[in-house]
């Protein structure tokens, strides 16, 4: 079973730019899909950001599209979200996931598709 440590979240002013890391443990990273999801105070967890087992294939949130882009270092066993032109409608607590894709070129957009979950990191956008 994988663990997920994610790292990089901070508070950024509006326009600015933060690189989200998720570090996964195991030997079997790259057997996984990897999501991004984010939570905002009161709201339900949603989905931003997955990237396929073999990091050919990505889906975005259509409102960070052109702002965040998601990559992933099997060799490194990390997934990463870089983030720019950050706005307040991005504060949330951002969480990574790794899930079981059907192929390898699949990503994974519920929730429920994901088996395992990082423990989150805070990224608040201010004025």
């Amino acid at each position: 079973q994988v663990q997920l440590v994610e790292s990089g979240g901070g508070l950024v002013q509006v326009g600015g730019s933060l690189r989200l890391s998720c570090l996964a443990s195991g030997r079997t990273f790259s057997s996984y899909a990897m999501g991004w999801f984010r939570q905002a105070p009161g709201e339900e967890r949603r989905f931003v950001a997955s990237i396929s087992s073999n990091g050919g294939t990505t889906s975005l949130l259509n409102s960070v599209k052109g702002r965040f882009t998601i990559s992933r270092d099997n060799a490194k066993n990390t997934v990463y979200l870089q983030m720019k032109n950050l706005n307040v409608e991005d504060t949330a607590v951002y969480f990574c996931a790794a899930g079981l894709a059907p192929l390898s070129g699949s990503t994974l957009i519920g929730p429920e598709e994901y088996h395992t979950w990082g423990q989150g990191t805070q990224v608040t956008v201010s004025t």
